[in-house]
């Protein structure tokens, strides 16, 4: 089942639930994709890569939400942001531990030929075009720059 349609099914059942914060968030990810499909315009509509992207920025957002509410001392408007991460979450594909994440930047720097920081960018854009999906950007750069001596 593509996204679309989750989101579709996940947001009945949730209704049928009386869910409130989670039918609140999938209705929130419908209009967000509904947004980013207009912006699209006039091509087609944005594909499961698109979407996925769409989710990572909305649980960044959220993140950075939690932290500015917890220096605030608002934990309650905290907590319904982590409520919203959890759902967003359940939508995006499992992320690499650390682990496989270290075997996929060595095998990037080996499949690039890469030697020196500056050549960051080419192990970059491998590892993004075999891993996007499963792959966090943030952790994957400090990663390749320890392992090219950066």
């Amino acid at each position: 089942m593509d996204l679309r349609s989750r989101f579709t099914a996940d947001l009945k059942t949730a209704m049928l639930a009386r869910d409130a914060a989670t039918t609140g968030t999938l209705r929130m990810i419908q209009a967000k994709l509904k947004d980013v499909d207009i912006a699209a315009r006039p091509g087609p509509p944005v594909d499961e890569a698109g979407i996925i992207a769409m989710l990572r920025g909305m649980a960044k957002s959220r993140r950075e939400s939690v932290e500015l509410y917890r220096q605030g001392g608002r934990e309650e408007l905290a907590a319904k942001e982590e409520a919203e991460i959890a759902v967003i979450e359940s939508f995006l594909p499992a992320q690499m531990d650390d682990a496989a994440l270290a075997a996929a930047v060595a095998a990037a720097v080996a499949e690039t030929g890469a030697t020196t920081i500056k050549e960051m960018g080419k192990v970059m854009a491998a590892l993004k075009a075999k891993h996007a999906a499963s792959l966090d950007m943030a952790k994957a750069g400090p990663a390749v720059k320890a392992a090219l001596g950066g």
